[in-house]
């Protein structure tokens, strides 16, 4: 299958702590190390190991960051003759902290990604059209986002939007999006309401839609997934692995998921591979080191049937 991922790239900064600082609380770290970063290229590189066939569009500094990037994208067999090389912005960078318990902290400085502008994603209309899936998230600007899908669901692309990071979408118009994946979190804010508010998810689902996509998936980390459309909500349940850096496994889902629709599969199907892969991103550190292959994705898969299976709900039912 083709998909286009537009998307960001950001060098990863990354330390080690025992635990995760409190408020204004400064703590020794140790072994820090740099890494490839940015939602877009990790789902980017996810995808090609899955067996996509990727291009890619974003943009980067002209500066030793983005040549690595470049680099990577060559590596990894992803097409990235689409980057474009802003002279007057660095490459994006990423500031993770991660604890021992695989819990992490980010910051990151968008930089060159917020030059993707809708006249920039233009000059790569032919990449948006041709493609099965269009994937993006909001590392890059919101219009941005939304203009690439609305080139591509114009072309009859099936359009994918990972809204991270979390941003109020009240009032946004959505339709040009076939589905929408947020975390709990990610919905939360979308929706403008407070963290910790305890309305079910399958009520969340029903709200966003209302903002145009044609199905959310709400992932939930350990409990699994809500994939929410106007006829109802179906849980997936979570894959179980010993998690030892959860960092980049949303984006490894959300990469899984666009591979799997492309390929034919529903979208619970898809969801329930996507699962897989994201729970096996989970048992290594980093992003792109620990992303796995097709067929180790397949194995796994199939020594874990027969573990419990998705289950029906009426959307707004407890979940």
């Amino acid at each position: 299958m083709r998909l286009t991922v537009v998307g960001s790239y950001a060098k990863a900064l990354v330390m080690t702590v025992d635990r995760l600082p409190a408020p204004g609380e400064t703590l020794i770290g140790r072994e820090y190390r740099e890494t490839f970063g940015g939602k877009g290229s990790d789902m980017a590189v996810q995808a090609a190991r899955l067996g996509a066939e990727v291009a890619y569009v974003g943009a980067v500094g002209d500066d030793e960051h983005g040549a690595e990037f470049r680099a990577l994208l060559a590596a990894e067999g992803v097409d990235g003759s689409r980057v474009t090389v802003d002279p007057t912005a660095p490459t994006g960078v990423g500031f993770i902290v991660k604890d021992t318990a695989g819990r992490n902290l980010i910051v990151v400085d968008k930089g060159a990604n917020d030059r993707l502008t809708s006249d920039v994603l233009d000059t790569s209309a032919d990449a948006l059209r041709d493609a099965d899936v269009v994937l993006t998230q909001l590392e890059i600007p919101l219009d941005s986002a939304r203009h690439a899908l609305r080139v591509a669901r114009a072309a009859g692309v099936t359009t994918v939007l990972n809204p991270a990071p979390a941003v109020d979408l009240r009032g946004v118009d959505l339709s040009m999006v076939d589905v929408l994946t947020p975390n709990e979190h990610e919905a939360l804010v979308a929706l403008g309401l407070p963290v910790g508010d305890a309305t079910p998810v399958e009520e969340l689902g029903r709200r966003l839609l209302a903002l145009g996509p044609r199905t959310v998936v709400i992932t939930r980390g350990g409990e699994g997934v809500s994939v929410i459309d106007d006829s109802g909500a179906t849980w997936v349940p979570p894959v179980l692995v010993d998690v030892v850096d959860s960092n980049g496994a949303g984006d490894a889902f959300n990469a899984a998921l666009a591979v799997a629709l492309g390929d034919g599969e529903d979208v619970v199907a898809a969801a329930r591979f996507a699962n897989v892969v994201a729970a096996l991103c989970c048992e290594h550190w980093e992003t792109v080191p620990s992303y796995r292959t097709r067929d180790v994705v397949e194995a796994f898969a199939a020594r874990a049937a027969g573990r419990p299976t998705e289950r029906t709900v009426e959307t707004g039912a407890p979940r």
